[in-house]
């Protein structure tokens, strides 16, 4: 079974419509990055690394040092796949990452988007 094309894409070709989505919305790149660096455990030089080096999502997501327990309370549609349904695999944590940026672009404040506790 092949695995799906984004899996195979650089992930510094995914990266600049992440960034993209917000920056059309308002919000900035900083604040993307502060997602991703929350969801996936990187520091903001490492993800920088990933962006010169030609890692493929599925690594990027995979080689995550400390995916983000919290990551589990997201919930909604995303490329309409209800993603608390998903198996556990690659494409659910890329879900998981598109539906953050997609909370950040509508507007959703950050520690909601992180799913603090107040």
């Amino acid at each position: 079974m092949t695995k799906p094309k984004v899996y195979t894409m650089a992930f510094r070709s995914v990266y600049p419509h992440l960034i993209t989505k917000v920056e059309k919305k308002g919000r900035t790149k900083a604040e993307a990055d502060l997602l991703i660096r929350w969801m996936t455990g990187y520091s903001q030089k490492q993800i920088d690394q990933m962006l010169e080096d030609d890692t493929d999502y599925e690594t990027f997501i995979v080689k995550a040092p400390q995916l983000n327990p919290d990551r589990n309370k997201i919930t909604g549609v995303i490329c309409g796949v209800r993603v608390e349904d998903m198996e556990a695999s690659v494409m659910k944590e890329i879900r998981y990452l598109d539906k953050i940026i997609d909370e950040l672009a509508k507007g959703k404040a950050i520690e909601n988007i992180m799913r603090e506790d107040k």
